[in-house]
């Protein structure tokens, strides 16, 4: 336990975040996973939902400093390759 009242607050802070960072990373995997399973199962509609929602929460989540800019940048790439072959067919 921290001595300090300062550094107790920090402890404080540092669990309220930790909940909020792994609420936001696992509502991204959720919609990661959903995404892939729409690829995999061929649904057009439900890919291109899918994909500027994933887009749209990969942004927000890098803008609160949860993954950091490039890691965002880095998946969006990743998705919108998984989606080109898609819309060509």
């Amino acid at each position: 336990m921290a001595n300090i009242k300062s550094a107790a607050k920090r402890a404080k802070q540092a669990v309220v975040r930790t909940a909020r960072n792994s609420s936001i990373i696992s509502g991204l995997k959720t919609e990661q996973k959903k995404f892939r399973k729409a690829i995999a199962d061929g649904d057009l509609a439900t890919v291109k939902a899918g994909y500027s929602s994933l887009v749209s929460t990969l942004d927000k989540a890098a803008k609160r400093g949860v993954i950091h800019k490039n890691v965002a940048d880095r998946r969006k790439s990743k998705l919108s390759r998984a989606l080109k072959p898609k819309a060509a067919a």
